[in-house]
């Protein structure tokens, strides 16, 4: 993962509660066995007018005019705001895949779901948990001000809004050390390389007989 300090990017808002991973990425697009190419089909059956399916080619696909992330206005969006409970359903970490390599850094919402949540820090991935109140003013913000773009100060854990409060948000310490230095999990267990071939030498001297 590469390390995540503060990112300064437009918002796109989708005003929908309970989106689900299916509509984040439909299981059709499950078949791949790559951990890339999910971002054209992002919101697929929202994004399109037409159905889709692995392998076809997106450019000449109907687009839906009426869906957010199709309106000039949003075009190269990096920060996603959405409604409670965003990221239910299904447990596929092909979601968060999908909405970092649409190009997202960041996702603001009042609440998400606990597998989706976790999904994304695993992947480097930004969820933030805000008041509905705030979110709800957030939406009004983004609606006034075209091409309102915002920072988000992970060290400082807050959200800067040009013309508009500053918003605290809450980050588990230790995943906020992840998100700052880019580990992901095999990253944070290479750290201890030094500890790890250290027991592998005790080991092989205490019991040879595993290591023939």
């Amino acid at each position: 993962m590469e390390p995540f300090r503060q990112h300064t990017g437009l918002v796109a808002p989708l005003d929908r509660a309970n989106v689900d991973t299916d509509a984040i990425i439909p299981k059709q697009f499950l078949k791949s066995i790559t951990r890339s190419g999910f971002g054209p089909n992002l919101f697929d059956e929202w994004r399109y007018m037409d159905h889709g399916e692995p392998g076809m080619d997106n450019s000449k696909r109907p687009l839906n005019p009426n869906f957010v992330l199709n309106q000039e206005r949003y075009r190269g969006a990096t920060i996603l705001l959405a409604r409670k409970n965003f990221g239910c359903g299904s447990s596929r970490e092909h979601a968060p895949w999908a909405l970092q390599q649409f190009g997202f850094k960041a996702i603001i919402a009042p609440s998400f779901a606990d597998i989706f949540f976790n999904n994304c820090f695993k992947n480097g991935l930004l969820p933030i948990v805000l008041t509905e109140m705030e979110v709800d003013h957030l939406f009004n913000v983004v609606s006034a001000t075209p091409g309102l773009k915002i920072n988000v100060d992970i060290e400082r854990q807050v959200i800067e809004v040009p013309g508009a409060e500053t918003y605290e948000f809450q980050i588990d310490e230790s995943r906020k050390q992840s998100l700052l230095n880019g580990w992901d999990e095999i990253g944070l267990t290479m750290r201890h390389t030094d500890k790890i071939r250290a027991y592998e030498a005790t080991r092989a001297q205490r019991e040879p007989w595993l290591f023939c």
